[in-house]
């Protein structure tokens, strides 16, 4: 393993010459492309991931570090679904991971993700949010 666990170095040798040589080999991602719900297509900013969880965690006491891990697993989980991925996807998971980390953040977020209208929409997020298990296992 080298540069932080990002690539694999590799020594090697010609087999015509006897020339030995060292490689790198890094993992080379396609990049994200979100479609976002009026059609519009745009690339993948986990900034943007993370500048939201920020703003559900406010005042809640999450850590900076839990919030940029947060941004990757959320990227890793719609990477697996290809190269272009609905925004939708992304919110869905943002919220997965907010809702085992904290439930104030997840309502914070539910709130602006799923367009509340009133106090009915918290209580009906609120009876979902109490009917799920909260397992950190179920999360992919």
């Amino acid at each position: 393993m080298a540069e932080n666990g990002s690539s694999i170095r590799r020594r090697r040798h010609c087999s015509g010459c006897g020339y030995r040589f060292t490689t790198f080999e890094r993992v080379e991602e396609v990049p994200l492309t979100v479609v976002k719900s009026c059609g519009k297509q745009e690339p993948f900013d986990r900034t943007k991931v993370e500048n939201g969880i920020s703003a559900a965690a406010k005042g809640r006491g999450i850590n900076e570090d839990v919030i940029a891990v947060m941004a990757s697993d959320v990227e890793d989980a719609v990477r697996v679904s290809g190269s272009v991925i609905p925004a939708t996807q992304i919110g869905v998971a943002v919220l997965e991971r907010l809702r085992v980390v904290d439930e104030v953040a997840y309502l914070r977020f539910a709130s602006v993700y799923k367009e509340f209208d009133g106090a009915a929409d918290f209580h009906r997020e609120i009876e979902l949010l109490t009917k799920q298990p909260r397992n950190a296992d179920s999360i992919s």
